[in-house]
C-alpha cells in the first residue's frame, strides 16, 4: 500500500510553449529545488439558490482557475532561466509540472502528476538579505490542469542546482553602487486575468490569460549613515534606476523610481536602520 508523500518526493519543472495551452512534443523539462510548492485548483462552483427550501437548489461548475505558487532559491547554475519569463515583452506561456513520486526519480513509481497548461508568470517577489540567499516567490495562473500518473511521454528532465547568497548581490541607485543596503525586495505584478467566453467546448476554461498593467515596487533597508533618502523624499526626487545583482553577471533593474516612504526603526541596543519602500514606472530589465 502506498503511504503519503513527503516534500523530498516532490519536484517542480517547466518548459516554454510554442502554442498557448499546448504541451510541447518531447519537451526538455527544466526544474530546481523549491522551498514551497502550493498547487491550487479552484472550480469556482456556482451556488444556485431557490424558493421553497433553505438549502441551495444546485451547484454548477464555474470558471476553473488553476494556480501554482512556488518559492525557490535562485539557482546559481542559471539564476534567471525561469525568472526571465515574468517579462511581458517576451510574451511567453509555460507548461508547468509538479510530480510526486516514490523511490528514486529516474525510476520513480506511484507517480502523481499535476500538469499546468497555458501558464502565465503573473507575479514574482524577489528578496535578498545579507545573511540569507536570493529567493523568488512566484504565482502562475493557468488555463487548465491535467492530473495524471506518469511523467510526460518523451520528455527529458534536468534540474539546476546551487543558490545565490546575499553577499553575491549588489545594489545600484541611479547607476552608482550603494554599500549601505542590508536587504532588498522587488515585486513584479503583471495583473494577469483569465478571460472566459461563451462557447460549446471547454466553456468552463479561460480562453485567454492576457497580460495586464504591470506594477513594480519594492523596499530597501539601509544602515542609517546618511540623510540622503529623507532628502530625496522631501525633494520629490525620481531615481533614474534601481539595479539588483542576481549572482554572476545576472541582474534585474527597474527605471524611473521614487521612494514611497522613509521611516527609521531600531530596538534598544540595536543599530538604527532606514526602511524605504519604492515604486517604479519601468521599464523592467532582466539579463
Amino acid at each position: 500500500m502506498v503511504d503519503t508523500y513527503h516534500s523530498d518526493q516532490e519536484k517542480f519543472f517547466y518548459v516554454t510553449e510554442g502554442t498557448f495551452g499546448v504541451v510541447p512534443t518531447n519537451p526538455a523539462m527544466l526544474g530546481h529545488s523549491c522551498s514551497l510548492v502550493e498547487p491550487d485548483i479552484n472550480p469556482n462552483n456556482i451556488r444556485v439558490a431557490g424558493t421553497g427550501s433553505v438549502d441551495i437548489a444546485a451547484l454548477k461548475r464555474g470558471l476553473r482557475q488553476p494556480i501554482l505558487r512556488v518559492k525557490y532559491p535562485l539557482p546559481s547554475d542559471a539564476p534567471i532561466n525561469l525568472l526571465q519569463y515574468v517579462k511581458q515583452e517576451l510574451n511567453v506561456s509555460l507548461t508547468l509540472q509538479v510530480l510526486y513520486y516514490k523511490d528514486i526519480f529516474v525510476s520513480a513509481t506511484d507517480i502523481i502528476s499535476l500538469l499546468y497548461k497555458g501558464v502565465r508568470f503573473n507575479k514574482a517577489v524577489l528578496t535578498c538579505d545579507i545573511d540569507g540567499i536570493l529567493e523568488c516567490e512566484a504565482e502562475f495562473p493557468a488555463q487548465d490542469i491535467e492530473v495524471g500518473t506518469a511523467k510526460i511521454t518523451g520528455a527529458t528532465y534536468t534540474e539546476y542546482a546551487g543558490a545565490v547568497s546575499g553577499s553575491e548581490s549588489y545594489v545600484k541607485i541611479g547607476g552608482m553602487t550603494c554599500e549601505r543596503v542590508t536587504s532588498w525586495k522587488l515585486q513584479i505584478d503583471n495583473s494577469c486575468k483569465p478571460v472566459p467566453v461563451i462557447r460549446s467546448t471547454n466553456g468552463h476554461l479561460a480562453k485567454y490569460i492576457p497580460w495586464g498593467k504591470r506594477f513594480l515596487s519594492g523596499e530597501l533597508n539601509f544602515e542609517f549613515e546618511s540623510k540622503q533618502e529623507a532628502d530625496d523624499v522631501l525633494a520629490d526626487t525620481e531615481q533614474s534606476s534601481l539595479e539588483f545583482g542576481l549572482g554572476g553577471v545576472n541582474k534585474v533593474s527597474v527605471e524611473h523610481t521614487k521612494w514611497d516612504d522613509f521611516s527609521l526603526s531600531g530596538k534598544a541596543e540595536d543599530l538604527i536602520y532606514a526602511k524605504v519602500p519604492f515604486t517604479a514606472r519601468g521599464p523592467l530589465s532582466i539579463s
